[in-house]
């Protein structure tokens, strides 16, 4: 059932959220607004010190999917246990477990890296993102992130949603975007929501041209830069892997600093389910506005100050004669050998203060296992928003490149 173009009504939306919660999807952190009446059931006055302890026994015992579902379910149950559950259920960077889907927008864990897979879909041009080694036997792997592949005239966007079926803009389900220039060497990510603590510098004519009490609250009315990828071409065709430079704009180069953090976002953007209607003294004032038309924010800015931006940069790979072809140590991650296998690491500076330990210390790393199965394993700055983001430029055309 569908309540306006593009958006599901509620109760279609809770109807597929929690129904197929331990195969699918990971449901939206959606903030409760005063619009909203809170139900307060039963299970609501058990003693503080009671549904403390139950929910921290829950989240200790059950730490992979599809079983930590169960500290979602906990979640659900009402706002006090909501409220419970997400102080005591820690961010990835903490404990290296994802949850809640903000956890898909915050950084990944500092010990170790959190192993994922990409499964791809070459008819419907699609690419699921799984939390797991490699493919489950049975299929109940934990769907984190889905995108589609979408061809324009000037490049490629590559759409990222919460599930695989739903990639419209205006639903509550968009994580963000990814979009290539003609070539295919050069991709900006924008992401749904503002960095975390950044403040955002949009542009003098996207200001003029779009009113913000103009806009539906349901949908969101920009994309926000976040992070460039650039890759080098390959004019000589020499041999060798591609090289890319990424820039983390929503990342400082301080982040990986010794005492350093990264910006963590605690929640989605409010979404509120009441139709907006605009007051009598905007109607009729000012054009209406495409949002696929209108002019995207500039580069955010740290609030902190004109902090500089994280840039990552392949892993120089080494020679192997016996085998003839360029390797890299993925540590039985990557089984075979493909253009798109990559690791990337901090390109810093040696006035950064980052030490050498940090610099060889391997961020996100991608490669190819099997027929249209490749992992995806990210840690500490990283969200999994971002290396996927990063991972799906990979898959775009790149004949300038190679």
């Amino acid at each position: 059932m569908r309540d306006g173009i593009g958006n599901m009504s509620k109760r279609g939306v809770e109807s597929r959220r929690w129904n197929g919660r331990t195969k699918s999807h990971v449901a939206p952190d959606i903030t409760l607004t005063s619009l909203e009446p809170i139900q307060q059931g039963q299970w609501a006055h058990l003693p503080p010190e009671l549904l403390l302890d139950i929910i921290s026994r829950v989240e200790e015992s059950e730490t992979t999917w599809p079983a930590r579902a169960v500290v979602v379910h906990c979640g659900s149950v009402c706002k006090s246990w909501r409220d419970v559950t997400k102080e005591i259920a820690k961010t990835p960077e903490q404990c290296g477990r994802i949850t809640f889907p903000i956890s898909l927008k915050q950084p990944g864990a500092r010990d170790s890296p959190i192993q994922c897979f990409i499964r791809r879909d070459r008819e419907t041009s699609t690419y699921l993102l799984y939390i797991g080694l490699v493919p489950s036997e049975n299929e109940t792997d934990k769907l984190l992130l889905a995108a589609k592949k979408v061809r324009r005239a000037t490049g490629t966007d590559f759409i990222v949603s919460l599930v695989a079926d739903d990639f419209s803009r205006s639903s509550n389900t968009y994580v963000g975007k990814l979009r290539s220039n003609f070539l295919g060497t050069k991709f900006t990510i924008y992401d749904s929501q503002p960095p975390h603590g950044a403040a955002i510098q949009q542009d003098s004519g996207s200001s003029r041209r779009f009113h913000s009490k103009q806009a539906s609250p349901r949908v969101s009315a920009f994309n926000y830069v976040v992070g460039t990828i650039a890759y080098e071409l390959n004019v000589l065709r020499a041999r060798g892997p591609r090289r890319m430079h990424c820039t983390m704009n929503s990342i400082p180069v301080s982040a990986i600093q010794e005492g350093g953090t990264a910006p963590t976002p605690t929640s989605f953007p409010q979404i509120v389910d009441k139709p907006f209607s605009p007051s009598p003294a905007l109607k009729g004032k000012g054009p209406s506005t495409d949002l696929n038309n209108v002019n995207l924010p500039k580069l955010p800015v740290s609030s902190q100050g004109s902090a500089e931006p994280m840039v990552l940069k392949n892993k120089a790979p080494r020679w192997h004669e016996q085998l003839q072809c360029w390797c890299l140590n993925f540590k039985g991650r990557v089984t075979v050998a493909s253009v798109k296998n990559f690791q990337l690491v901090a390109a810093v500076d040696p006035s950064h203060n980052v030490s050498a330990a940090e610099q060889e210390k391997v961020i996100l790393q991608f490669g190819k296992i099997g027929k249209d199965i490749f992992t995806m394993d990210y840690r500490y700055p990283l969200s999994a928003f971002q290396a996927f983001a990063i991972c799906l430029s990979s898959f775009d055309t790149k004949p300038a490149c190679e």
